[in-house]
């Protein structure tokens, strides 16, 4: 038995030097720091924190940050630019804020009190200027069967038995927060398969289980890239289905192929856009959703849509950032444009999208302190917001100054 494991740890070793022996290397000068994504204001540099929906839901929101925080350890660090606060912290500033926005406020009461009791960082954004790209993503919902027929004909596959997930700072520190994703052959971990291979049927069908059947091919890439959703099935029951695992491969955007190659122009690139297109040009269809490698695979929920961190996501107050560079949980307040739609569904302008909201999901295309990508729920609404918002804004993340609970309480 250990002669076994000593030759898979060679193996899995040889594959991750492999593995890495083709990334380029970066070395670091010294005294190198890494650029901060959040840099704290002076309280005269504070925003105007205004809500546009009146504190709608915020309150839900808020809870589902508590309820993750609530079970890390009380002293786990979250870092705001190079400052550091603690879980205990964040929830004290969570439930702060959610006592205080009980009464509704105006906007007036709410800057006063957020200058007197908070701290306000502001992402540097993609440019250290403070500029960010905000896009949106919703939960799509698909027709489906749990039998295949001709109409239902495409699978949703949950996580292949073969697919595993290697953590490489277990072989060396250097590598902390890194990892792999490959299959493993019984003799070796290689690569996963990409798209292509999928979708022409590389996976053995006693490696992976199929949750449902769906009609829709092009529903089904979204349904990967949003990575939540529901599945309304022919007998009349619906399916909650949620992100569970990917092939490992880099997301690539068909949109920027499609753009690359003169296809749909980058003013009129959206996700409804780019749907019309793969509609009527269906002999293009699969070589254009190949071009992007990722392949995600799901799960079922009783209940969704759940995000990062295991906690149900809440329509217009959810939030997906890079991790890395943010600290999950926290609250956060956006500036950014929401789209304006007449009785036909149809974009008629955009206003002003400000509100509070809540970090609590990432995304594969969503990297660096220069994005953010904004959840809207599920219906048409959802759907016209999240396939068309491509605009610019700012992005601020607020916390309880320290002492300031000690001294509401004395």
């Amino acid at each position: 038995m250990q002669k076994n494991l000593n030759t898979l740890l060679i193996y899995l070793l040889s594959a991750m030097i492999s593995f890495l022996g083709g990334c380029s290397k970066v070395i670091l000068s010294p005294g190198f720091k890494k650029p901060e994504a959040l840099i704290k204001l002076t309280s005269t540099k504070y925003p105007d924190f205004e809500d546009d929906m009146n504190y709608e839901n915020l309150d839900a929101s808020i809870n589902q940050s508590i309820s993750y925080l609530l079970k890390k350890p009380f002293n786990k660090e979250f870092y705001f630019g190079n400052d550091i606060y603690t879980a205990s912290q964040l929830i004290a500033s969570l439930k702060d804020f959610q006592k205080f926005i009980e009464s509704k406020p105006s906007s007036d009461n709410l800057r006063k009190y957020i200058s007197t009791n908070y701290y306000v960082y502001k992402s540097t954004g993609s440019n250290e200027k403070g500029e960010v790209l905000f896009t949106g993503y919703y939960e799509p919902e698909l027709e489906g069967s749990l039998l295949k027929s001709e109409i239902y004909k495409y699978p949703v596959y949950g996580m292949p038995s073969d697919l595993v997930s290697i953590d490489l700072s277990l072989f060396s520190p250097k590598h902390k927060g890194e990892k792999i994703t490959g299959r493993y052959t019984g003799k070796t971990v290689v690569p996963y398969y990409e798209r292509r291979e999928i979708e022409a049927g590389a996976i053995a069908e006693n490696e992976v289980c199929v949750i449902a059947w769906v009609k829709d091919p092009i529903g089904l890439f979204f349904l990967q890239i949003q990575g939540s959703g529901k599945i309304n099935l022919d007998n009349g029951e619906t399916i909650n289905i949620h992100y569970h695992a990917s092939n490992g491969h880099p997301y690539k955007s068909i949109g920027a192929l499609l753009i690359q190659k003169d296809i749909i122009p980058r003013s009129g690139i959206s996700m409804q856009s780019i749907r019309e297109y793969l509609k009527s040009n269906p002999e293009k269809m699969q070589e254009i959703l190949n071009y992007n490698p990722s392949y995600v695979f799901f799960k079922t929920e009783e209940d969704g849509p759940f995000g990062y961190l295991e906690v149900k996501l809440t329509p217009a107050r959810s939030i997906a950032l890079d991790r890395s560079v943010f600290p999950l949980s926290g609250l956060a307040y956006i500036e950014t444009s929401k789209p304006d739609v007449d009785e036909n569904d149809d974009i008629i302008g955009w206003s002003k999208c400000t509100k509070f909201v809540l970090a609590q999901d990432t995304g594969g295309a969503i990297r660096g302190p220069g994005r953010v990508d904004l959840f809207w729920g599920n219906g048409k609404y959802a759907e016209i917001a999240a396939g068309n918002m491509q605009h610019k804004g700012s992005l601020y993340f607020l916390i309880l100054k320290p002492g300031i609970k000690d001294q509401k309480t004395q």
